[in-house]
């Protein structure tokens, strides 16, 4: 069982940590994961760039969501893709305390290059069989970036989960079978709350009328990752 594998969590980093929200399938929910990180990580009052390095560019269009709408945004959104992009993070990590990249469902040559600098590579998989089937050629992507990137740390995690639970239990199970990463024990389920604070330039956190379900879903997440 998944549960019987020791999850390690409260990760130690001094300086700026760099967190990849990736994998090779699209539609699994990496902006929404990525944008709800910042938001809470700039509420905390730490100083946040958020990348995005997906063509489709739905973090950079969140960001203009916010600013058509007059929300006050204290972190920096920017794009950036291409071969070079690991060398132009490592310019600017220094300037943030967290840097969180949102990349497209696809093995790019942005994302291989950014996994070559950064800390953890989060790849959110719903608990479906089209997903669930990409851990394969996941786990290659591993393989291959960590033998140039030693201090990586990859996790997968339930996105768009069943509320009920019952499929997120059999999909923690598969994925806890690849050594290559760790399933993190909590997941966010598929709730209305993550697309209409999307729509609005928002994270959950700030949606009114609230969703404490979906707060408490986002809020335990980052605490996985960062406490």
């Amino acid at each position: 069982m998944y549960i019987s594998r020791v999850f390690k969590t409260h990760l130690k980093y001094e300086g700026c940590m760099i967190v990849v929200l990736g994998g090779i399938k699209g539609g699994s929910g990496k902006t929404t994961l990525a944008t709800n990180l910042t938001v809470i990580r700039a509420s905390l009052g730490y100083k946040v760039l958020l990348i995005d390095g997906d063509d489709q560019r739905s973090s950079s269009d969140w960001a203009d969501q916010r600013d058509s709408l007059g929300i006050d945004t204290s972190w920096t959104t920017i794009q950036l893709t291409g071969k070079s992009s690991h060398s132009q993070i490592e310019k600017m990590v220094k300037n943030y305390d967290d840097i969180i990249v949102d990349i497209g469902g696809r093995d790019t040559t942005t994302q291989r290059s950014i996994l070559t600098v950064s800390d953890l590579f989060i790849i959110p998989f719903k608990p479906r069989s089209l997903d669930i089937w990409t851990m394969g050629p996941v786990k290659n992507l591993i393989n291959e970036v960590s033998s140039i990137n030693r201090k990586l740390k990859s996790f997968a995690v339930i996105n768009q989960g069943d509320v009920q639970g019952s499929d997120n239990s059999q999909a923690m199970e598969i994925l806890s079978e690849c050594s290559e990463m760790q399933c993190i024990p909590n997941f966010i389920s598929h709730r209305k709350a993550f697309s209409n604070a999307a729509a609005n330039g928002l994270g959950v956190v700030a949606l009114r009328p609230s969703d404490k379900k979906a707060i408490q879903e986002i809020q335990s997440l980052h605490d996985t990752i960062y406490k």
